[in-house]
């Protein structure tokens, strides 16, 4: 399980345990290589790099919905991070010299554990509603919420940056 590093901060009352403002509704699950949290990338850069691709299954009643996504190169794949804790609202990550809130970091420990990732796309089967993607940085296992297909002409920004890092005194 997650345990809470020296400067984080959890909130009184855990997301997991409250009322939800909204139903989502999982579309169906992403089979990946990975089983366990230690051996899961941390992210898509580090995913690509294991030369590991992954699997997207969409469910029957869904699978109409992938029609026009054929010849779309990237993908934007919206996941819940089930397994994540929900109630740190302050992080410290491993590599961090400060602790930073949760809206300032890319953590899947979040009140709401959506993931967000952008996958190439290997190949489509609508039949059968199996996406064949390059790579993913979450478990076997992880239900999908929702896909995008991904525009490079609205969806990159080439200018854009990071939040300035901080730095060890």
């Amino acid at each position: 399980m997650f345990e809470q590093r020296e400067g984080e901060v959890a909130m009184a009352d855990d997301p997991a345990q409250m009322r939800p403002d909204a139903g989502i509704i999982f579309i169906g699950s992403i089979a990946s290589p990975w089983k366990r949290r230690e051996d899961c990338p941390k992210n898509m850069n580090a995913a690509r790099e294991t030369g590991r691709g992954a699997t997207l299954l969409i469910d029957p009643p869904y699978r109409p919905g992938l029609a026009g996504l054929e010849g779309a190169s990237h993908l934007v794949v919206l996941s819940w991070l089930q397994h994540a804790p929900r109630n740190l609202i302050i992080q410290k990550p491993r590599h961090a010299t400060e602790a930073k809130g949760v809206f300032a970091l890319r953590t899947p420990a979040r009140p709401n554990p959506v993931g967000l990732h952008i996958a190439g796309i290997v190949s489509i089967d609508i039949e059968a509603g199996r996406i064949e993607l390059d790579a993913i940085d979450v478990l076997d296992g992880t239900p999908v919420i929702d896909l995008k297909p991904y525009f490079p002409s609205v969806d990159s920004f080439p200018d854009a940056v990071r939040p300035a890092k901080a730095t060890a005194e």
